[in-house]
């Protein structure tokens, strides 16, 4: 019986050390820097926009909500962006060519950044998706919505309380 409780007693260990090594990023907290080579292959960074409102949506083209939502931060982008609004949109796993195909078909104009070791995604604990994350204008994650919840009123929405430089400077 001994060995048996040693055993359940190391599982539990290291489930609960891998779990904390995957949290997702606290809402409150500095969002964790992500740097990540775009469509045409130039690197991007997180901090580089520092001052803008970023959703950063976690997504892949064969995810059927993910696909769903797009169409919502394509308008929202395009509403919002001379406001400071940018939809910064983090493919996980997949082949470039596949993506881009992807991208001119809908017509995103969004930046897309690659993903392809799972390493940005695994940093925020991202498990299932869509999942999306709103960073202020001082890198702050402000919320952080999983499955196809985001329309354009709830982009809207979110850009109102997050995206003035008053209320970012409040939070």
């Amino acid at each position: 019986m001994k060995p048996v409780c040693c055993a359940v007693y190391v599982l539990i260990l290291l489930v609960g050390l891998l779990g904390m090594a995957s949290r997702p990023p606290l809402v409150g907290s500095p969002a964790p820097e992500i740097i990540l080579k775009d469509l045409q292959g130039h690197e991007m960074k997180l901090s580089d926009l520092r001052g803008k409102v970023v959703l950063v949506n976690f997504w892949a083209t064969w995810c059927k909500p993910c696909k769903e939502e797009m169409p919502a931060m394509q308008a929202s982008y395009d509403k919002l962006r001379d406001q400071g609004f940018v939809v910064l949109a983090v493919n996980e796993l997949e082949d470039t060519e596949r993506v881009i195909d992807h991208v001119r078909t809908h017509g995103h104009t969004f930046p897309v950044v690659m993903d392809q070791d799972n390493r940005i995604a695994n940093r925020y604990g991202v498990v299932g998706l869509p999942v999306s994350f709103l960073v202020d204008r001082q890198g702050i994650v402000r919320e952080r919505i999983a499955g196809n919840l985001l329309t354009e009123p709830r982009i809207a929405e979110l850009f109102a309380q997050y995206g003035t430089v008053s209320a970012s400077a409040q939070h």
